[in-house]
């Protein structure tokens, strides 16, 4: 007696989430765009954002990660090359990023509101895929430090404001565009950059413009097939030398590739697509950059911008994440009914809701502080003050946030075949990239003490913002005794600071743009007795008096 194969129909399988436009499902960043003054720049995004929902785009980050970067140190024939290969999807990644501009608009376009246009567009490509993030923000944030170069920066302005992504592998000068990285980590340093120990001489006359031969290494290198890197190096003497800031082509200008060799790619856990390698220098071609001395400071110019666009990464993440699970709840059914109508999971879900509507208020709120700096103290301290503080917390939230959604997707979250695992993977990276949480919070330490006026313009702002908030105003009062411990007890409760400095200013900005539902639901649930509670490490914890409110929250964050 013969058997046949038993096929059963699959059922209660959730699609893909595919065929939607990642703008024009999000009423907080189209409403956050136009406070910021920058709907003009709302068509684009719409445009852009169908495109990055069709199946064709969310399939190259999926394919960058799967095939990543492989190093060739030599040719065929055994000359040095130093080559870093990367799958087509890599090069169509970049290609998205350079043709909106977000390697450079608010200087290929400046206009009023054109930071928080840069922002958005970054933040919609950010939910697809984080790897070619790395070096479309290290040249953006070169460029300011660059600028400064005028001599330089004449030859180098068309390069890197051109659209078209360049993927040969030539002199920058014989390119179409351009990309810029950095190497300031050294093994023996890590984040303490005085700590450093590669060495700088001149070749012919020394001081800013001067050509110098480098060498030494660096540990962390990001991303090695760059055109060119900024690299922190000493001055004639690797103990005491001075540090500064020189630009190291990948080339010489005699059209001989430069003594950077690379000796590994980094095998990370996460941000599989790009490459980050050890270097070492041998002589390298180098021009210092800055003022001879400052280099930490040039350097530190570089890093403020690249610590935005980490806070809009782990925006996008957590946006991503809560995007990937309510799409889940609103398909899957367990016991008898869908997951988005149980009640203890529409907690988690309006909780994680909560946190994408504060960070996305948040990361557009300090754009438009970017843009506005030069000449408002207000918006200076702004951008020196939350810019590390909103680091440190949002990168943390990425982390809570992405695991939680995974757990929503149960067995099916935890495989490669879905798009959670890879999220969860890219989390950790922003918190460490640029400043770890430590450095992040005394930094915010380092600013309270060194601008006083900034803080004085920023409490009152926040103040003015929790005015008839009792609870917020407590929280502001909460923070006078925390500014004034003596000095290891006050970094010794930095972190302590850093979040109730954070979730103020997210508090501030929903009371005041956010939904209604969300703002009440935010305070009572981040703030108790005159400081934040910490709530959100477990989420899903909100005290709910009606599920009418969660409905409310969840479809004003996702159409």
């Amino acid at each position: 007696m013969s058997s046949s194969p038993i096929s059963q129909a699959a059922f209660n399988q959730v699609p893909d989430l595919v065929d939607y436009n990642l703008y024009g499902c999000d009423p907080v960043l189209q409403g956050a765009l136009a406070v910021a003054g920058a709907d003009w720049h709302a068509d684009q995004l719409a445009r852009f954002g169908a495109k990055l929902g069709q199946p064709h785009t969310l399939a190259l980050g999926a394919l960058a990660n799967r095939y990543p970067p492989e190093l060739r140190t030599h040719s065929r024939t055994g000359e040095r090359i130093d080559s870093v290969e990367f799958h087509p999807s890599w090069h169509a990644l970049l290609s998205l990023l350079r043709s909106q501009g977000l390697h450079a608009l608010p200087w290929i376009s400046p206009q009023p509101g054109v930071w928080a246009a840069r922002t958005a567009g970054y933040f919609l490509q950010a939910q697809i895929e984080s790897g070619s993030l790395c070096p479309t923000t290290m040249t953006f944030a070169a460029i300011p430090v660059l600028q400064k170069e005028t001599a330089l920066f004449a030859s180098l302005g068309p390069k890197l404001y051109a659209r078209q992504h360049d993927p040969r592998d030539l002199p920058w000068p014989d390119k179409a565009s351009m990309l810029i990285g950095m190497g300031m980590t050294e093994r023996q340093g890590g984040s303490d950059l005085r700590a450093n120990t590669s060495v700088a001489v001149p070749v012919t006359y020394g001081g800013r413009g001067g050509k110098y031969r480098l060498n030494g290494h660096k540990w962390f290198f990001s991303a090695p097939m760059c055109d060119a890197h900024l690299v922190v190096a000493r001055l004639g003497n690797a103990n005491d030398g001075p540090i500064c800031c020189f630009f190291v082509p990948r080339w010489r200008p005699d059209g001989s590739k430069n003594a950077v060799e690379i000796q590994r790619l980094k095998d990370k856990l996460g941000n599989r697509s790009n490459s980050s390698s050890e270097v070492e220098f041998r002589d390298a071609y180098a021009v210092l950059i800055g003022e001879e001395g400052r280099g930490i400071p040039t350097i530190i110019e570089m890093a403020t911008h690249t610590r935005l666009d980490c806070v809009i990464g782990s925006a996008a993440l957590i946006r991503q994440a809560f995007v990937q699970a309510l799409h889940h709840c609103r398909h899957r059914q367990a016991f008898g009914r869908l997951l988005v109508d149980q009640p203890l999971m529409r907690n988690v879900l309006t909780d994680l809701a909560l946190e994408s509507e504060a960070a996305t208020w948040l990361m557009m709120r300090l754009s438009s502080a970017f843009e506005d700096a030069d000449s408002d103290p207000l918006q200076a301290a702004w951008k020196r003050i939350i810019t590390p503080a909103a680091k440190f917390w949002v990168c943390k939230r990425a982390l809570e946030v992405t695991g939680e959604a995974m757990e929503i997707w149960g067995g099916n979250g935890y495989v490669e075949e879905g798009p959670m695992a890879r999220l969860y993977r890219e989390a950790p990276v922003n918190s460490i990239w640029e400043g770890s949480g430590n450095v992040m919070c005394l930094d915010v330490l380092r600013a309270f003490q060194r601008e006083p006026d900034g803080t004085a313009l920023l409490l009152a702002d926040l103040a003015d913002g929790a005015a008839g908030e009792p609870r917020l105003l407590a929280a502001l009062r909460a923070l006078e005794p925390l500014l004034h411990q003596p000095g290891e007890l006050l970094q010794a409760n930095a972190r302590r600071l850093a979040q109730a400095l954070v979730l103020l200013a997210q508090a501030v900005l929903l009371r005041h743009h956010g939904q209604p539902a969300s703002a009440e639901l935010f305070i009572a649930s981040r703030f108790d007795g005159g400081m934040p509670t910490g709530h959100g490490r477990v989420l899903g914890t909100l005290a709910l008096d009606s599920l009418a409110t969660t409905q409310a929250i969840l479809d004003g964050n996702w159409r």
